[in-house]
């Protein structure tokens, strides 16, 4: 069984419980993506054009500093990465994560947590963060996922 991690940026705790859910269910390592500077819910007013989160999205060569990097990256054949869909793509925090690495060979399946949005063009957003990498094709699921759903979709990444 290939060894996997979770690896998860949440900006108001739902995803947490996601990644939380999904480390559980896969017997995967869990690793929270943290920001240097915490979102306040000022910064996550997406009607606002000025808050930090729209300023982000609109600028996708930002790179926001996150804290800390997982050491043994290299031990890992799959890393799972949640996140909350905004603008229908994965926050740009998530290619800080994914840009610190070389994840040539490893699969990278990217989760995401959503009151609505699709995947959007996640996918197309995070290729140029992870070359060399298998990038799957994720799945939004409902912030109330239970173990069970959980496992038997990421079993096949494993």
């Amino acid at each position: 069984m290939a060894k996997a991690l979770v690896a998860y940026f949440s900006a108001s705790g739902v995803t947490k419980k996601l990644a939380e859910r999904l480390a559980k269910a896969t017997g995967a390592d869990l690793h929270e993506i943290q920001p240097e500077v915490p979102y306040t819910s000022e910064d996550l007013n997406w009607m606002d054009k000025k808050s930090r989160s729209t300023i982000e999205m609109t600028d996708k060569t930002i790179r926001p500093a996150i804290t800390d990097k997982v050491e043994n990256m290299a031990s890992y054949d799959v890393v799972f990465v949640a996140f909350p869909i905004w603008w229908y793509v994965a926050p740009t925090i998530v290619n800080t994560f994914l840009e610190q690495y070389d994840l040539s060979g490893k699969k990278i399946v990217p989760v995401a947590t959503s009151g609505g949005s699709g995947m959007g063009k996640t996918n197309q957003e995070l290729a140029p963060s992870c070359p060399g990498a298998i990038l799957e094709e994720g799945k939004r699921f409902e912030a109330n996922a239970g173990e069970s759903e959980l496992k038997i979709w990421a079993e096949k990444f494993l």
